[in-house]
């Protein structure tokens, strides 16, 4: 695959609003690249515009952390599932009790 250019990260711009860091492209439009995509070892980045395409330089260690916010997202939403889980058996349980005491006293009337 051939490059128009490599850049190296600290020559881009951080876009904190759409979570990116771009380049001017010559085509006006800008080359974009996400720090997740970096995590993951992708060094490419592609003008949505047109054909060009650069090759990011940068050190991977730098990113490879953000990958893990996804895992704790996942993390902290299964800990929600059990905690929801949790609720829904005591909810159960407690209509069972429930039931089960207004059916006693209507079998002693």
């Amino acid at each position: 695959m051939g490059f128009y250019d490599e850049i190296e990260i600290e020559d881009m711009i951080w876009d904190d609003a759409k979570g990116v860091f771009h380049y001017p492209c010559p085509c006006g439009d800008r080359f974009e690249i996400s720090r997740k995509q970096l995590a993951n070892g992708e060094d490419i980045a592609v003008c949505p515009s047109c054909s060009l395409v650069i090759r990011i330089i940068y050190d991977y260690l730098d990113f490879e952390d953000e990958g893990d916010d996804d895992e704790e997202v996942k993390e902290e939403e299964a800990e929600e599932s059990d905690d929801n889980a949790d609720e829904k058996f005591e909810d159960a349980v407690e209509r069972l009790e429930v039931d089960l005491t207004s059916r006693m006293a209507e079998a002693r009337v």
